[in-house]
């Protein structure tokens, strides 16, 4: 079993050494460093490239998780950064996926969540804790009762605007609701849901739901309009 190599940034030592104790045990993951800033975790993988994912708090003293993130993944892109924070933020969110960073997950997460966080992101995906969804939801249902349409920046050819009610569909797949659930809140039938999130994804340029709710957080769709 390849193992992933998993490097650890939080200003708090107590929390390193609970999160160190928590996931050290685990067959397919080694923690192979402990840092306490964001300078610091730039030095360390400079001296060792191979860390495969890091999990990064976000506020840290000298330079913190977004900058560190930023030119982290300037110098190696291969690495996969899992952004961490107690605090349930849209703007730290929205900069940590700009920055480049996979995924965002609070530090009272359970062990199960945490686990399933790392190796989702090591293996490419995306990963939003259940809070940032609900945070995506309400900042996108709020978006979509202030406007009829968002300019989207151009992606590909078929770049277009998202309507009001791409908006509210986009808002509950966030919430992750299925297909059924959508129509049934909406009164529409489950095949024009499924047409509203192909047109979707074709629109933003994904390919799932966890990219829809990543390419939403980078175009900014969850900013106040008042």
């Amino acid at each position: 079993m390849e193992k992933i190599n998993l490097l650890l940034a939080d200003d708090h030592r107590i929390i390193l050494s609970g999160l160190h104790a928590l996931l050290n045990d685990e067959p397919d993951i080694s923690v192979v460093g402990q840092v306490c800033d964001g300078e610091d975790a730039l030095a360390f993988v400079q001296n060792n490239p191979a860390v495969d994912v890091i999990l990064m708090d976000v506020r840290m003293p000298n330079m913190n998780g977004i900058t560190a993130t930023r030119e982290i993944l300037a110098l190696y892109p291969k690495i996969k950064v899992l952004g961490l924070s107690m605090f349930q933020d849209d703007e730290f969110i929205i900069e940590m996926v700009n920055a480049g960073a996979k995924g965002y997950l609070m530090k009272h997460a359970t062990k199960v969540e945490l686990l399933d966080a790392i190796r989702r992101v090591a293996r490419g995906e995306t990963y939003f804790s259940q809070e940032v969804m609900q945070l995506v939801f309400n900042k996108v249902k709020g978006t979509s009762n202030h406007q009829s349409s968002v300019p989207i920046p151009p992606i590909d050819s078929q770049n277009g605007e998202l309507t009001e009610r791409e908006l509210e569909i986009l808002a509950l797949i966030s919430a992750q609701m299925t297909n059924q659930e959508i129509a049934d809140k909406l009164f529409i039938s489950p095949r024009t849901v499924h047409s509203h999130r192909r047109n979707l994804m074709q629109k933003l340029g994904v390919k799932n739901t966890a990219g829809l709710v990543r390419q939403a957080m980078e175009l900014d769709l969850f900013a106040n309009n008042n």
